[in-house]
């Protein structure tokens, strides 16, 4: 039985080489090539889009919660919370909470002459908001010496924005901005809005497209003043495992007093993460339909050569060789081809997912072009990040399939009638 074991495979493999030994069978060795050649490459752009869709989403994630806080408490019917200090306090007794920062969010118009823009404001305390997000300024203006949220100070209307918001607007550190809030005054000619002037004393870059273009900061005390609201409307929470927010939700909820709400980041941006779950489901669909296509042009390859080789089954059926033999024999030549490809796509896609922070701005050096601008995909540049809960599906099914495709070219050929192939020999 280790015989036969043995020289099934060294047929296989010998089949698969053919046509370094012979001229008469390089047609067969160059489909049988190109047939590994597309396996591989099908291989290969499923590992690298998988990767880099894995690597958008953590990205844009990362740079989202650098905004957005794991857990958000907040006021039901979308007031001011009764008693901060002691939700402060029940929230920070649970383990998993490693911050706690108050806040007041509304939305405004930032006005700089005739430039107007949207923008949604937050009412921050300076000292505890470091402590919920890592909101620093970019690594340029840190050096630059720009200072950030620390720069609010209550009672003098400062305000702290986007670094794209800035730039949109003209804005320096120092410039004043006015900012119109939509509750407005009632008076004898009708309700006008409630204009500020306030003064830009800080610059942050989240990294975040929408955050930089629409986000501006200002103290929670002045936030109160300019829209009306006695006291925080919510708590901004980080917790130790962004991963387990909603379990920790479902923890502190019990502990809150009647008449609070918690929504964790998964929530808050639940279209935009389920967009992205059905997207990647969809590119790994479309993308195996590909390896399937290369995996199925085994089906030729092997007809191909069971026709060729029938004359040398016949002599091997005459010698002993059972048909499962046979069988596996043109089993092993087509397992050999999948299993090739297979392995050759995984090495490449990974070689380029591992290092397409190179190979991406390489080429658009080459081309003067921006693959990704980041007003429409909140990021610049292309990330990555290789999974095995991604890579070992796509190679199982890769092989699968190319070891489907061997069957019935395979039954074909154990089927030969000896006679009939060494008839016309």
């Amino acid at each position: 039985m280790s015989f036969e074991f043995a020289y099934e495979w060294v047929l296989g493999w010998r089949y698969t080489r053919a046509g370094r030994a012979t001229r008469r069978n390089g047609f067969i060795s160059f489909i049988s090539g190109v047939s590994m050649l597309g396996i591989g490459l099908g291989v290969a752009a499923l590992v690298i889009v998988l990767s880099v869709m894995n690597g958008f989403q953590k990205e844009v994630r990362d740079r989202m919660l650098s905004v957005v806080s794991h857990i958000e408490v907040i006021s039901a019917d979308g007031g001011a919370l009764d008693d901060v200090n002691e939700t402060l306090h029940q929230v920070r007794a649970n383990p998993n909470v490693i911050g706690a920062a108050p806040f007041i969010s509304a939305q405004a118009l930032l006005a700089r002459g005739e430039e107007m823009k949207g923008v949604l404001v937050r009412g921050i305390d300076p000292e505890l908001e470091p402590g919920v997000v890592d909101l620093s300024v970019g690594s340029e203006l840190k050096n630059a010496g720009v200072p950030g949220i620390n720069a609010l100070v209550p009672g003098k209307f400062g305000v702290v924005l986007g670094i794209d918001l800035a730039r949109q607007l003209g804005l320096r550190i120092g410039d004043p901005v006015t900012l119109i809030a939509p509750n407005g005054q009632v008076t004898p000619a009708g309700v006008l809005p409630r204009l500020k002037q306030m003064q830009v004393v800080g610059v942050f870059n989240s990294g975040h497209y929408e955050y930089d273009a629409a986000l501006v900061m200002i103290h929670v005390a002045d936030a109160g003043r300019i829209f009306r609201i006695e006291g925080p409307t919510g708590i901004r929470l980080k917790i130790k495992n962004l991963h387990e927010a909603r379990a920790v939700a479902r923890e502190l909820a019990p502990a809150l007093p009647v008449g609070m709400a918690l929504r964790d980041w998964t929530q808050q941006n639940k279209t935009w993460f389920a967009a992205v779950q059905v997207e990647k489901r969809m590119m790994f669909i479309i993308l195996t339909l590909i390896v399937a296509v290369a995996a199925f042009n085994l089906v030729s390859t092997l007809v191909m050569t069971v026709t060729d080789k029938r004359a040398d089954i016949a002599i091997l059926r005459t010698l002993g060789a059972s048909p499962q033999s046979i069988m596996g024999v043109f089993m092993v030549q087509g397992a050999m081809v999948g299993i090739i490809g297979t392995l050759g796509g995984m090495l490449l896609g990974l070689l380029i997912a591992f290092n397409i922070d190179v190979i991406v701005p390489t080429l658009e050096a080459i081309f003067q072009a921006s693959f990704l601008p980041k007003d429409i995909y909140l990021i610049s540049r292309m990330p990555s990040d290789p999974q095995m809960s991604d890579i070992l599906p796509v190679v199982l099914i890769s092989l699968a399939l190319s070891f489907v495709a061997t069957l019935y070219p395979s039954w074909r050929a154990s089927q030969v009638n000896p006679a009939e192939a060494l008839r016309y020999e």
